[in-house]
């Protein structure tokens, strides 16, 4: 690839190491904004309409999907990260119909509000976008964002190495569209012997993508390290592309006794107990390693001013076993005493 033809370049994190660069031509770039478009415009917002966005892109590949906000049509207000008295003034003067963020932004700040009595359900906020991390999906912690804003969630979901907002779910909220179809191909793994897994209503497996068109360092069967669960058969909503569900990252994935234990997984069950808890959870492995022996320490905040109750944590303890068949230590924590954020959230201690 000549250099001149070189139009931008994003790169990852590093926190792994180097970052990695990611370099885009003008066609790349457009793919992008195509796709993120179309993950976006799933979720039914329309030309016209406001949206707050949360996002402090900088380097990363995300700044990418903030242009498919325009080319929707729609009046872009970025606020960005770590100020939320800026992002519910903006809420309160300039009457955004949609905010973008992640999901755990969008509980923080359902108890920012709370503390300082804000009214998001009397706002003019009537639907949550939510990416970054996996959880916007999960049954139990959506209905609480969308109790407490009064507002529709739905997901979007991208691939830092591949592309940003790749996947976005429609309002039937039956798992994400692929918005990239045409620029990626998705296939499923098993994540421990790289079998392939027949794409079906229901299977699971870890996502692996391939570029189809992208013209600089295109990448061939990109491991992306999501175990996700696909639905092949197209969508009330009228769409046939595939749709997925991101369960939870496979690098923060724990085996006990054999069974794999997602944090995502556990949170959403421990979510379903509220408001007798209050949805904040801390998975806390004896040993550094990914096995672990039973039972697992799970920490589990208690709801604003509810008192410690051994009979709630045997019910949270007999429901993750009967829902994820894995035996866990569910320790009661006070209200307040996990950490919050204005990003994504830490389910594991390292």
């Amino acid at each position: 690839m000549p250099p001149d033809q070189i139009v931008r370049i994003y790169s990852t994190s590093g926190t792994a190491g180097t970052p990695a660069y990611i370099p885009l031509t003008a066609s790349d770039l457009e793919n992008w904004v195509l796709g993120s478009s179309r993950s976006y415009g799933a979720s039914g917002i329309t030309s016209g309409q406001r949206i707050v966005s949360t996002y402090n892109a900088g380097p990363f590949v995300a700044g990418a999907a903030l242009a498919a906000f325009e080319r929707l049509g729609l009046l872009h207000i970025p606020v960005g990260i770590g100020s939320t008295e800026r992002l519910m003034r903006a809420v309160e003067l300039l009457r955004p119909e949609a905010v973008a963020l992640t999901p755990s932004y969008a509980a923080y700040a359902v108890e920012w509000a709370d503390e300082r009595g804000f009214d998001l359900r009397g706002s003019s906020v009537e639907h949550l976008l939510v990416a970054g991390e996996p959880g916007g999906g999960e049954p139990a912690f959506r209905t609480h964002l969308e109790r407490s804003w009064g507002a529709l969630v739905t997901e979007a979901m991208g691939v830092g190495d591949i592309g940003p907002s790749l996947f976005g779910e429609c309002e039937r909220k039956q798992g994400m569209h692929l918005g990239a179809r045409g620029f990626v191909h998705m296939e499923l793994i098993d994540h421990e012997t790289g079998a392939i897994v027949e794409m079906q209503d229901g299977a699971t497996g870890e996502l692996v993508l391939t570029h189809l068109c992208h013209r600089a360092a295109p990448l061939l069967r990109f491991r992306t390290r999501d175990h996700v669960r696909v639905w092949t058969s197209p969508c009330k909503c009228g769409r046939t592309s595939p749709r997925l569900r991101c369960i939870g990252r496979t690098d923060d994935m724990l085996i006990v006794r054999g069974v794999n234990v997602f944090p995502a997984a556990i949170r959403e069950v421990v979510s379903a107990f509220a408001p007798d808890v209050s949805g904040h959870i801390l998975v806390r492995p004896q040993t550094p390693a990914v096995k672990q022996d039973p039972p697992l320490p799970v920490a589990v905040e208690l709801g604003r001013g509810r008192a410690a109750d051994s009979s709630l944590a045997d019910a949270i303890r007999e429901r993750l076993r009967e829902v994820l068949i894995v035996q866990t230590r569910v320790d009661l924590v006070p209200w307040g005493s996990l950490e919050r954020s204005e990003y994504k959230s830490k389910l594991v201690e390292r």
